[in-house]
């Protein structure tokens, strides 16, 4: 791969990573850069869900604390997530390319439409009453989750915010203990879809190197401007963007 190439995928995997630090979205920002450099769109998609794998377990980690006393949903939700995520990569090595290509407008349009809904989403979840919910009704959320983590393992990008909306409407806790479940459960789900990816043949490795680097380094400068940057308006640049890359693709 060319290194202008390699210089570009750079800096999408590194404004992916500040966004994902601070509003979220970035897919919307590394899949297109990769499809319109020429890479198909399942080795693009399956290449940026290798590279995702280092930054889902770096905000699961941090996060961490957050988990102490949801031991038994862990156990519950982190293999619905797994095998959902395991099931959606089979099926995108498996419906082929031309498929997919038919989708990614699609797909790319419901990811936007996601980001756009998420943060008046976790509002109105933290209205919710904080009480216990049965152990019954949390082990029947595994089915909702583990059909979201089937997506997940297809595409990705919005994952969080349908995992989020499930566990919300589900459990009874606070917004930032779901929040932290939300991500052991995204992580699950992305890990399993990569290690099926591993062994496709179709991750490009240099591109998925460069991403993986680059987009550490972007969510850690992210961090350091949390405060500085309006997370709203970036958000709904990255929407824009994403809205933008789909109607591109349908006039394609």
């Amino acid at each position: 791969m060319e290194f202008g190439k390699l210089l570009l995928i750079f800096a999408a995997a590194f404004a992916a990573g500040l966004v994902n630090a601070l509003a979220g979205g970035g897919t919307l920002i590394t899949f297109p850069v990769l499809t319109l450099l020429g890479i198909p769109p399942v080795v693009a998609n399956v290449t940026n869900t290798v590279a995702l794998c280092p930054g889902y377990l770096g905000a699961t980690l941090a996060q961490r604390s957050l988990l102490t006393g949801q031991k038994r949903r862990l156990w519950w939700y982190l293999p619905a997530g797994a095998l959902g995520g395991l099931a959606g990569a089979l099926l995108l090595l498996h419906t082929g390319e031309r498929l997919f290509t038919a989708a990614v407008p699609w797909l790319i349009l419901l990811a936007a439409l996601l980001l756009a809904i998420g943060e008046p989403l976790k509002k109105a979840l933290a209205r919710k009453q904080v009480d216990a919910a049965s152990a019954k009704a949390e082990a029947l959320a595994g089915i909702p989750v583990g059909l979201a983590a089937i997506y997940g393992g297809y595409f990705g990008a919005g994952l969080s915010v349908i995992v989020l909306a499930v566990l919300g409407i589900t459990l009874r806790d606070s917004l930032t203990r779901l929040n932290a479940l939300k991500q052991g459960i995204a992580f699950a789900t992305n890990v399993a879809a990569a290690v099926v990816f591993l062994f496709s043949g179709q991750v490009l490795w240099l591109a998925a190197a460069v991403m993986a680097a680059a987009a550490l380094l972007g969510g850690a400068a992210g961090g350091k401007l949390a405060g500085r940057l309006n997370p709203n308006v970036l958000r709904w640049v990255v929407v824009i963007i994403g809205v933008a890359v789909a109607i591109y693709y349908f006039i394609k």
